[in-house]
């Protein structure tokens, strides 16, 4: 069985113009009104005039811009505020609380600064111990200046760039262990924008999941699948090989997931691709059998030769080879001859598509409309999904109500799935 072959050569044909018993012409020598609405408004005024006032229009986008500027503006912290804050803990005036770190270091603060943007450090507040006038805790596994970087962040929400970038991961974890949001945040974002890397993408993966950052974990995940081969080869990759079995094969997972909706996608584009020369074609069927082309037209249309400016129909030029052939071509049956075959088919599709048969120019088209009635169900269904995937690949709204027309038509198990050209034009 033979399948209609839809790219663009096939429409190109070679064959010379003879007579045409079609009723197509073929050059020998070459290839609402609106009504009035009365006005109610002096009537309202003159027999409403002791009514309320209406209430106010819905709101608008503009309306809500204003308002969520003002809203930013109420919010917006100024400078000299967060110069206070900052000022605060350097100076550590009237400090009551010492935080020190593994290397012994100490840092004054204010205890109901980091209990209230802290819970878990709130909670250690209340168990601390009272030393000299001042409580004491304790934050290990981290560097002196990363902890110093943390408080400050605490106060005025203010950190030096080249101290994030320096201990980034550091602050990452100790803004999930004592549950800071704001800090997370950022800490994300730096490592996104300035830290990510084929060479610690797999590093930072195992982080993000023991730290509880989803998106960072799907940022670095992207990375991992659009540069296996690269990441695949380092050192990061190999260690997590050995102690997370489990992280690989979930990687290697997305891997697979990915390359199969990579393939799922070029091959709905190469559908559409397809289902759009399809379009193309009925226009350009249409163009030459109702208003003729430069050298091929109707036999009542006066041609305007081989001169004439280019036509703007892309399929114009492969249509009329396929015409001429079919018009002079000996065989002239389904099955006998490919190129016929195939006119026959985007005659029968157009056929499907039209819906003036009784005024319609194209050859053959009240014919296949009455082919339609005798057709199964089956055959009839796969011709109404062809039809709603050509209408869809121009993506026009003239063509919704056409669209729900063949939808109505589908039965009630069908799958809505492009399909198969093969299955469609087995003769």
């Amino acid at each position: 069985m033979e399948c209609l072959e839809l790219d663009s050569s096939d429409f190109f044909v070679e064959g010379d113009a003879t007579d045409s018993p079609l009723e197509i012409h073929l050059e020998s020598d070459s290839l609402a009104g609106t009504k009035a609405v009365p006005d109610h408004r002096r009537y309202a005024q003159l027999h409403c005039n002791n009514a309320p006032d209406p209430p106010p229009l819905p709101g608008t986008s503009y309306g809500a811009r204003r308002s969520s500027t003002k809203a930013e503006a109420c919010s917006r912290v100024p400078e000299e505020v967060l110069d206070s804050w900052d000022k605060l803990f350097l100076e550590g005036y009237q400090a009551d609380l010492r935080v020190s770190t593994d290397d012994g270091t100490e840092i004054l603060s204010h205890s109901c600064v980091l209990g209230v943007k802290s819970p878990v450090l709130r909670a250690m507040l209340e168990d601390a111990k009272l030393e000299h006038g001042f409580r004491c805790i304790r934050i290990s596994g981290a560097p002196s200046e990363a902890v110093h970087v943390f408080i400050r962040f605490l106060y005025s929400s203010r950190f030096e760039q080249e101290q994030m970038k320096k201990h980034v991961l550091h602050l990452l974890v100790l803004s999930h262990v004592f549950s800071v949001s704001s800090m997370k945040t950022v800490c994300i974002d730096q490592l996104e924008r300035n830290f990510l890397a084929p060479d610690n993408v797999v590093d930072i993966l195992q982080l993000a999941g023991l730290c509880d950052a989803p998106r960072l974990s799907l940022v670095c995940t992207r990375m991992i699948i659009g540069d296996f081969k690269t990441v695949s080869l380092t050192d990061g990759w190999k260690v997590m090989r050995r102690v997370n079995p489990s992280l690989e094969q979930e990687l290697l997972e997305s891997l697979v997931e990915a390359d199969t909706k990579r393939q799922v996608r070029a091959k709905r584009m190469e559908e559409k691709k397809v289902y759009l020369q399809l379009y193309e074609a009925m226009e350009a069927l249409i163009h030459i059998c109702r208003d003729g082309c430069r050298t091929i037209g109707p036999r009542d249309q006066v041609l305007k030769g081989s001169r004439a400016a280019v036509c703007k129909f892309p399929a114009c030029k492969g249509i009329e080879l396929l015409v001429r052939h079919f018009s002079t071509c000996s065989v002239r049956v389904p099955g006998g001859c490919a190129n016929c075959k195939r006119m026959w088919q985007l005659l029968e599709l157009h056929s499907r598509m039209c819906f003036t048969p009784d005024t319609c120019k194209v050859p053959l088209c009240r014919h296949f409309k009455e082919k339609m009635q005798h057709l199964g169900r089956k055959e009839e269904t796969k011709w109404n999904l062809l039809v709603c995937k050509v209408l869809e690949s121009r993506g026009t709204m003239g063509f919704i109500s056409e669209r729900r027309k063949f939808s109505t038509l589908k039965p009630a198990g069908s799958r809505h799935v492009a399909p198969r050209l093969v299955d469609l034009f087995e003769t």
